[in-house]
């Protein structure tokens, strides 16, 4: 099974992910935590090249582009062959970013960019998405409190920011079955166990249908 999970920087995901993955170590399934842009040497060159301040002016379509040329790469590579072993891969952002950052607050076209991703990733789709939703105002003030974890998307304003916001959210009307929205402004215990019950109830379905 492949689970992305989405979000604002500063709505708790990662922290989120790293303990709904060592939950299901615990219950003996073999996981395996990655992120995007990066997972693989290449990759995380290309994150370094579209995330630090040298990327600052960036056209839109070259930032995209480079987005997606980093999933191709993590997706085939990493991804896949992880899933032929039978881990659930668990990946910290995944195609709905670049929807959300470059077709939305980019104005690159939120329906253009995730068609054009299905057909480079070959309809390759993630098998669950969870979207941590949290206001505008909370992520702001969670990043001020951890200064040294921005990039440069980070620093983008507030308008920027309300278009991924905006873009997730369409997101999620449109892909209904797949994406479950959490409430990212709840505890962090609270958000951690929303997020483990959609999975294992995804695992339990999952595993249904395979027998």
């Amino acid at each position: 099974m492949f689970i992305s999970i989405e979000g604002m920087d500063g709505s708790g995901k990662t922290t989120a992910l790293q303990r709904v993955k060592e939950h299901l170590e615990a219950l003996n399934y073999k996981v395996i935590m990655t992120r995007e842009p990066g997972g693989l040497p290449i990759s995380e060159k290309l994150r370094k090249i579209v995330l630090n301040n040298d990327g600052i002016g960036m056209e839109p379509w070259t930032e995209a582009l480079l987005f997606i040329a980093a999933r191709k790469e993590h997706l085939e590579k990493v991804i896949k062959p992880y899933l032929a072993k039978g881990y659930i891969v668990i990946s910290d952002r995944f195609m709905d970013s670049t929807t959300a950052y470059q077709g939305g607050a980019r104005g690159l076209g939120i329906d253009y960019l995730n068609d054009l991703q299905k057909r480079i990733l070959d309809n390759f789709v993630p098998d669950l998405t969870l979207y941590f939703e949290l206001s505008f105002e909370e992520a702001e003030k969670r990043l001020t409190g951890r200064p040294d974890e921005k990039n440069r998307l980070d620093e983008e304003g507030q308008k920027f920011k309300e278009g991924v916001k905006s873009a997730f959210e369409e997101l999620v009307k449109k892909e209904l079955e797949r994406i479950t929205v959490i409430d990212a402004g709840k505890s962090p215990d609270e958000v951690f166990e929303a997020a483990k019950n959609v999975i294992l109830e995804k695992i339990k379905l999952w595993e249904k249908e395979k027998h």
